[in-house]
């Protein structure tokens, strides 16, 4: 069955440049290295690949700030890749079972990162992306 003109013409399309895409699928490769090297207790390039990984993370976010809802995802990511870091890091350093506070230990401070990826992602869902919805649909009456 074929969509009305008008529901296509009104639908907003998102396209990635395929420089950003290049940069997306080596963020990925970094990404990978890293975790490989976490699983594998490699220290040096876990540690190494968290620079290329973190820091592409940002460039995407910031390369995405125009859409809310691509920088919002964008920023979870860099706050996952963060905590994900930091849990590396604690485990390559041995103080990721050391106490911090009652029933706290280093690892467990991984979660500050991952809760703030989430916050951001909670607020886009719940404020934000309803109040586009109710903007746009005001703009088509």
């Amino acid at each position: 069955m074929a969509v009305p003109e008008t529901a296509v013409a009104t639908e907003e399309v998102y396209a990635i440049p395929a420089a950003f895409r290049k940069m997306e699928n080596t963020h990925i490769l970094f990404w990978l290295l890293k975790d490989i090297a976490w699983c594998m207790v490699w220290r040096p390039l876990g540690l190494l690949m968290v620079v290329p990984t973190l820091g592409i993370a940002l460039v995407i976010a910031w390369r995405t700030r125009a859409y809310a809802s691509e920088l919002a995802h964008n920023l979870a990511i860099v706050f996952w890749i963060t905590a994900n870091s930091y849990w590396m890091g604690s485990e390559f350093f041995g103080f990721d079972a050391v106490q911090v506070a009652p029933h706290v230990t280093g690892k467990h401070l991984a979660l500050v990162p991952f809760l703030i990826g989430l916050g951001i992602l909670l607020y886009y869902y719940l404020v934000q992306k309803p109040r586009e919805t109710r903007a746009s649909q005001v703009a088509t009456l």
